[in-house]
């Protein structure tokens, strides 16, 4: 493994994604906030929430890096289409598997059966994140393809 190589291009990918995410949710195509909702699972100031999230936004996007780099060692190969094919199902899974246990997960999220409390105010994502809008998994597909063929293109192999 190319340790180098996963520190340096994981963390390029993670930021690819996390701008791709942050950028639709400026241009009001989606109102999910990744770091946000990551943040405000350990404090309710919504300031430390971004903050604190964007940080673990950036950990788990290094630590996910491992799995494609895993499987880039696994096939011998690493391209940009096989990168972002496992982007796809990267992103299948968090809008499908992921979104939906949030509301477990999180102390301040309203679940879909019971609805917002006092301390549960952030609304769940609900199947595919379509809460946060209809282009919402859209954009979570391409930032998480961009995020893949990233790592795909520019990880290198030994040999």
């Amino acid at each position: 493994m190319s340790f180098g190589g996963w520190l340096l291009w994981g963390f390029v990918a993670t930021v690819v994604l996390t701008t791709v995410m942050a950028g639709s949710q400026g241009l009001r195509l989606t109102r999910m906030n990744i770091p946000y909702m990551l943040g405000s699972m350990f404090t309710p100031s919504r300031d430390r929430a971004k903050a604190i999230g964007f940080g673990l936004h950036l950990m788990f996007g290094w630590l996910f890096a491992l799995i494609y780099v895993a499987a880039f060692h696994a096939w011998g190969a690493a391209t940009w289409w096989l990168g972002a094919a496992i982007g796809a199902v990267h992103a299948l899974f968090v809008l499908t598997a992921g979104m939906r246990i949030m509301p477990g997960l999180h102390p301040r999220m309203a679940s879909e059966e019971q609805g917002p409390t006092v301390m549960r105010q952030l609304e769940p994502p609900g199947f595919l994140a379509l809460h946060y809008g209809v282009q919402t998994p859209l954009f979570a597909g391409l930032a998480h393809l961009f995020y893949g063929a990233l790592l795909g293109a520019f990880y290198p192999l030994p040999g």
